[in-house]
């Protein structure tokens, strides 16, 4: 071979290599000290950008717009200290890096979509993963294109304006007006073992830990807390189509799920996969003076009921506990064209089971194999839908708790129960999984008869279910 056509032949193997993606560290001795000196205007499929702990917070904020692939996803990854610390993004205070160009930048502390440089129209195939993002609410304020700027009251400390097969993992999201926006033009959102706490503005009942619209939705292994104090939103508020909340362990709010229409987005209403909804798996708390004393609100809230979800609730599985010592209102449906389907939960008030209602008042409830508190009512203010018993309910004072007061809510051998789950409606998914505190999951165990609530005894010791535990 001559000169000529080796070159040739050499140039031809280099064309088809895959591109090697790069690798930006940031931290202490790495070759990024500040988050801003990542040339993130230029990333390309691939890349990771890893962000090491350090003592001191990382007073920086900036946007993620890089069009990646499934093969080579955008990964943004904090990396712990030795004690499984995260590192922490604080948005009160933060600066910008200067060849970043967005608009809304007060709304969030990581952006994902909206900007003109980077010019990516539709961000998509990313991870940010293992970071405590925080403090995106005023008084807070931050230095950006105009100086020193204040943050809104539905400032995020995530802020997916327009993202597509985004997965947000390992997060802890707090301290901000909403802990997470994901607006209407997002696409196939993964929200997983994430800690979200300690968000809202006080006095308003406009801002929540999530708020969340989008065409393909999954929450999973997630914790969720307590808003901040005097602070009257929901615990996960979501707007979404082809929403799917499971195996996930949501304490306090006004409601721990809010889940209405999605009153911006014509798209998602015509979707089908708009007028079904699942939520299951999920321990679902409502403790004393948490705020209105209903745990689901399904349907709508915008006063425009022909947008409605009008369509079903596949509710099932799920442990739904009350510690408040009054009512308590299992469901509300904002209309008789919205319906739940509800079977093989646990649904337990320490109050007497005269103060569990199960609608608030309208909408199409089938109760089917759930264990329910004894002497509980259809409604605490007039029932103008319809409750329909399909049979195999039971009720009683306890459910054979392990530890209630020590919220420890797997089943004792010797509970009622144990072995007494019914057939799945059709159109719904197996429970596979079931929740670890705080964070994880592990393989539900299947013995042919399901339990009811959401975990399953083991029959065996010796068939332990395997463990999938994400860092505290």
């Amino acid at each position: 071979m001559n000169r000529k056509a080796l070159f040739l032949w050499f140039a031809l193997l280099f064309l088809h290599l895959p591109a090697y993606a790069a690798v930006y560290e940031v931290g202490p001795g790495k070759p990024y000290v500040n988050i801003g000196d990542v040339p993130w205007e230029s990333m390309a499929p691939g890349d990771q950008v890893l962000i090491h702990w350090r003592p001191e917070p990382y007073k920086e904020k900036w946007v993620i717009a890089v069009e990646g692939t499934e093969q080579q996803p955008c990964i943004v990854r904090g990396v712990a200290n030795v004690s499984g610390e995260l590192p922490v993004i604080d948005g009160n205070g933060a600066t910008t890096r200067t060849s970043l160009n967005f608009w809304n930048e007060d709304r969030g502390v990581i952006k994902i979509g909206g900007a003109n440089s980077p010019a990516v129209e539709t961000p998509r195939w990313l991870v940010v993963e293992n970071l405590d993002i925080r403090s995106a609410r005023p008084p807070h304020q931050f230095t950006g294109r105009y100086g020193v700027t204040n943050y809104t009251n539905n400032a995020a400390s995530m802020y997916v304006e327009n993202g597509q097969n985004v997965t947000i993992r390992n997060c802890v999201i707090h301290n901000s007006g909403n802990g997470l926006f994901v607006s209407a033009a997002s696409r196939n959102i993964l929200i997983e073992g994430c800690w979200i706490y300690d968000n809202g503005i006080e006095g308003s009942i406009y801002q929540h830990n999530t708020y969340t619209a989008a065409l393909g939705i999954v929450y999973q292994f997630n914790r969720f807390g307590p808003l901040r104090a005097n602070c009257l939103g929901n615990n996960l508020k979501d707007r979404s189509a082809g929403l799917v909340v499971r195996y996930n362990w949501i304490e306090g709010g006004n409601r721990q799920l809010d889940l209405v229409d999605a009153e911006d987005s014509s798209d998602l209403v015509n979707d089908p996969s708009y007028r079904q909804t699942f939520v299951y798996g999920n321990i679902l708390i409502e403790p004393e003076a948490a705020g209105n004393s209903q745990i689901i609100h399904y349907g709508g809230d915008s006063g425009n009921e022909n947008i409605y979800r009008k369509g079903t609730l596949y509710f099932y599985h799920n442990t739904v506990v009350s510690t408040r010592p009054d009512n308590t209102t299992l469901l509300r449906l904002s209309t008789n064209d919205e319906t739940c389907d509800c079977r093989n939960n646990i649904v337990w008030t320490a109050a007497s089971g005269g103060h569990l209602a199960l609608l608030n008042a309208a909408g199409m409830l089938h109760l089917k194999n759930n264990w329910l508190k004894t002497g509980w009512v259809n409604s605490h203010s007039g029932l103008t839908g319809t409750i329909y018993n399909d049979g195999g309910n039971l009720g009683g004072d306890s459910p054979g708790f392990a530890d209630a007061a020590g919220q420890d809510f797997h089943l004792l051998s010797q509970s009622p129960c144990v072995d007494t789950g019914a057939e799945l409606a059709p159109q719904t998914s197996a429970v596979t999984r079931q929740y670890v505190k705080h964070r994880g999951s592990e393989a539900r165990p299947a013995d042919g008869k399901p339990d009811l609530g959401a975990f399953e005894l083991p029959k065996s010791v010796g068939a332990l279910p395997s463990i999938w535990l994400l860092q505290e």
